[in-house]
């Protein structure tokens, strides 16, 4: 018998299967109850935390501060709503995380729980606590085929009949907690009903070279999967399951045939800054 490291994906996939069956009740009940709580999070979210950010940033063409702390605008005649920022540290990211990283804390649509961003174009994986602050990042890989929906009813099917333009990672945002599969191998349940999973790389087949492809600096060789994440062992041991632990969470997996806006509904805090800047400094305002 393969050891639980060493196992296919198929073997993994099945794995999954037989615990969807086992768990659908009580995954439907826990849903349930923290969709109730999400809901009750919603309507007493302050109106302010879904408008844009109304301070003004330091546009003097200094690098970006990438701290957490609360940016307060210039004196005004009227106050300014503070804005927070998330921190990436000395973690180089794209554009892209930057934005939906920021929006997500400025917004506080993370509802006050660890979250996580998973940028498919750059094959990346930042997970951060529930004030924004990054605890761990690290290369991931991704669903081969390019693509940010699943299709209906994949969950439930056999490995072997999935067509490799069917394997893709879906975008989107999903409640996520930590689980263990059949072989008490762990894993994050990403979205259950599609069997989308964050799980420790699987290298059963050498063929697929997926530890290796997972140490290149480049991201083209990352797609792979029947659309699972797969990350490096030693990083989902020391960072997604003590961020985890105990706790729902929220996993964004950015698009890349959509933009973010459309699929997330989010806004541009930077450039938000930009514009209360510029209406500001307006000769008679």
């Amino acid at each position: 018998m393969a050891s639980q490291v060493n196992r296919s994906e198929f073997e993994f996939w099945s794995g999954l299967n037989e615990v969807m069956f086992t768990r659908s009740v009580a995954v439907f009940v826990a849903k349930g109850l923290l969709l109730g709580a999400f809901v009750v999070h919603a309507l007493i979210l302050p109106a302010a935390a879904n408008t844009p950010a109304m301070s003004t940033p330091d546009l003097t063409g200094g690098s970006r501060d990438n701290s957490a702390a609360s940016i307060s605008a210039e004196p005004q005649m009227t106050p300014a709503r503070s804005v927070r920022l998330a921190n990436f540290g000395q973690e180089v990211s794209s554009l892209e995380s930057q934005k939906l990283a920021d929006w997500v804390v400025d917004s506080a649509d993370n509802a006050k729980l660890p979250f996580m961003i998973i940028d498919k174009l750059q094959a990346r994986v930042f997970v951060f606590d529930a004030q924004g602050q990054l605890r761990g990042a690290a290369a991931a890989l991704l669903g081969l085929a390019v693509g940010d929906d699943s299709v209906p009813g994949i969950g439930q099917r056999k490995l072997s009949s999935i067509r490799p333009e069917e394997r893709t990672t879906a975008a989107g945002r999903f409640v996520a907690s930590l689980d263990r599969d059949i072989h008490g191998k762990g894993l994050l349940w990403v979205d259950y009903d599609t069997a989308l999973s964050l799980h420790p790389v699987v290298t059963g087949q050498p063929k697929e070279r997926r530890a290796e492809r997972l140490a290149t600096p480049s991201p083209l060789d990352n797609r792979i999967s029947f659309g699972c994440i797969n990350v490096p062992v030693k990083f989902y041991e020391n960072v997604v399951s003590p961020s985890f632990t105990g706790t729902y969470g929220i996993v964004y997996i950015l698009p890349e045939t959509r933009t973010a806006r459309e699929v997330f509904g989010s806004y541009d805090v930077q450039d938000s800054l930009r514009q209360q800047a510029s209406v500001r400094a307006a000769p008679g305002k």
